[in-house]
């Protein structure tokens, strides 16, 4: 109880000291016009309160990924607790807050064009592609995912794949749709079912009916995994626990919301708020999953014998702990959150096509023509393995978010600010990836001592190009300065 308590408290001071930090470094402009003062357009531009706002960008980021990814990062024990709170203050709410300041600052355009600007055109060529194929992949887990959960609700009244049309037919009018008309009216109410799910677990765990594991210094690495041979505590778990810690998928949302914010002072309380909120939602969701079935080692053997799908232990979850009502209720929570992603990842798909084919969105009949191949991609990816998907899915995420790391640590040099503090989680998280893809079973499944060897090289070779791109922008910056 103590380390749980102490996580909270430690999230919710990070937004108030760190969040006021990197608030500082970046230094708002709350006289600057906002895109959607300065170009709104009825459709993605429009000017909307900041209590909603946040809400949206909340169940935006809050899909599947601080529920599903929590449980399974409660696999490897209480060392999962400190990757979601080291990770959501010091590189996923600095992630979320520059990704979306840097989209006000640029007219609301998307991570790709951002990244584009401050790392180089190929860049932003790959970029274009692999964040529209990452959205797609998300739409797809965030159909799949919520079927699967209603299916069992329902008791296979219409099956998980009539359930897929339903989910994928509200999607198709979300995304078409101009951004107040659905997302902006029912997101609060699926909010309140999200809220009440959190609130619904925290109140038992807080009581002590539910002995949460304790992070101690003799198992502060620990890995309590079933599988710690081939599932090290680095990478895997830092891969596992995307959104709760770190999600490039948040860098894809921001803009949606930065073409919505009427002042740049609500950068902090939208962008780095939400994202220490959703760690508050993994830490519930990681300390129940410890703890339900009796221990760490119960967990494990629960996601074994139902093939590592966490919706059959969210479900068991909430109907034991909050009774029958308070458990559909809670699982609705759960429904919403990866709908409320869902929708988003397919119209910021459309928005990030629109921009590079420089296509104007004010009228419904380019937004269809964009948006049908994208739900035709999308629809067939459903088809496969859902596990498979949500792999690949994962790793990709933490590589988007990888790529923003590096984009806001050569923007900061470009100003001539402090970057050292987004450079460390930049290098880190590279480590990450680099050494997931070559050692997972989904990736190369290379030996884990040739692995970290081939992912340190790889490391030292993207800083070692960082840094020549800053030394350039100072050396440029001198040569300004000097005229």
């Amino acid at each position: 109880m103590i380390t749980f308590l102490t996580a909270i408290i430690v999230l919710i001071l990070g937004y108030f000291i760190y969040g006021r930090i990197i608030e500082r470094v970046f230094k708002f402009d709350n006289e600057r016009k906002t895109p959607a003062l300065s170009m709104p357009d009825g459709v993605d531009y429009i000017p909307m309160k900041g209590w909603r706002i946040f809400l949206i960008q909340f169940l935006n980021i809050a899909g599947l990924g601080p529920i599903f990814g929590a449980v399974a990062g409660a696999m490897w024990g209480p060392v999962a607790f400190l990757w979601i709170v080291l990770g959501s203050i010091f590189a996923g709410g600095v992630h979320d807050y520059f990704s979306g300041m840097l989209s006000i600052r640029n007219e609301g355009k998307g991570i790709a064009e951002i990244t584009g600007k401050y790392l180089g055109p190929y860049l932003k060529v790959f970029m274009r592609g692999f964040t529209v194929f990452l959205m797609i992949m998300v739409g797809t887990v965030f159909v799949v995912g919520p079927a699967n959960i209603l299916d069992e609700l329902t008791s296979g009244w219409l099956g998980a794949n009539g359930w897929v049309w339903i989910v994928f037919v509200y999607y198709v009018l979300a995304t078409i749709l101009p951004v107040d008309k659905i997302i902006g009216r029912i997101y609060p109410v699926f909010g309140v079912a999200l809220l009440f799910m959190a609130m619904g677990l925290l109140i038992p765990l807080l009581s002590g009916a539910y002995p949460i594991p304790e992070l101690t210094m003799s198992n502060l690495l620990m890995n309590q995994h079933d599988r710690a041979g081939s599932f090290p505590v680095f990478p895997m778990l830092f891969v596992t626990i995307a959104c709760g810690a770190i999600s490039g998928f948040h860098a894809t949302q921001s803009p949606l919301m930065a073409r919505c914010m009427t002042s740049e002072r609500q950068g902090r309380s939208i962008f780095y708020g939400a994202m220490i909120s959703e760690g508050v939602v993994a830490l519930i969701w990681a300390a129940i999953g410890m703890t339900f079935f009796g221990g760490i080692k119960e967990l494990n053997i629960a996601m074994n014998e139902n093939q590592g799908n966490a919706a059959v232990i969210v479900n068991t979850i909430s109907h034991v702990v909050l009774g029958p009502v308070g458990g559909v209720l809670a699982i609705l929570g759960v429904v919403a959150a990866p709908l409320t992603s869902g929708d988003t990842a397919f119209r910021s798909a459309r928005l990030i096509v629109s921009d590079f084919l420089k296509l104007s969105q004010a009228g419904i009949k380019n937004r269809i023509i964009i948006s049908i191949p994208l739900f035709a991609v999308g629809y067939m990816l459903s088809l496969l393995d859902f596990g498979i998907i949500w792999r690949y899915f994962a790793w990709s995420n933490q590589t988007l978010a990888t790529i923003v790391l590096w984009t806001i640590t050569v923007y900061l040099a470009s100003e001539r600010k402090p970057y050292w503090f987004v450079l460390l989680p930049a290098v880190f998280m590279t480590e990450v990836v680099t050494s997931y893809i070559l050692l997972a079973p989904e990736g190369l499944s290379l030996p884990m001592d040739i692995s970290f060897i081939i992912s340190f090289i790889i490391t030292l070779l993207v800083l070692a190009a960082a840094m020549m791109k800053i030394a350039k922008l100072n050396r440029f910056s001198a040569q300004l300065e000097g005229q």
